[in-house]
């Protein structure tokens, strides 16, 4: 599956708020978009649901973590990876 890694934007990591966005976004698209903690030791953690708030949370990735994005839709994978980079935390 196509990847790519992305720094966690959200000025407080990916707690409820930027989960529950990203998730929606991933059922919106309807295809499997995974998310994954790249680790310090090149052993990349175990690859979550991203269409689930609850597992994007269980990650722990705080404000940059890198984290790497993978969905077989090169243009899901470029806006999930907008999203994971994006401060959801911000004010619109």
């Amino acid at each position: 599956m196509p990847s790519t890694t992305v720094v966690v934007g959200s000025s407080i990591g990916l707690h409820a708020r930027p989960a529950a966005i990203i998730a929606e976004a991933v059922e919106e698209a309807g295809v499997e978009v995974t998310l994954a903690l790249v680790d310090a030791d090149d052993d990349d953690d175990e690859p979550v649901d991203a269409g689930s708030a609850l597992m994007i949370m269980t990650l722990g990735a705080t404000t940059g973590t890198e984290v790497i994005v993978s969905c077989d839709d090169p243009d899901v994978l470029n806006t999930i990876a907008t999203l994971v980079a994006a401060d959801l935390d911000a004010a619109p």
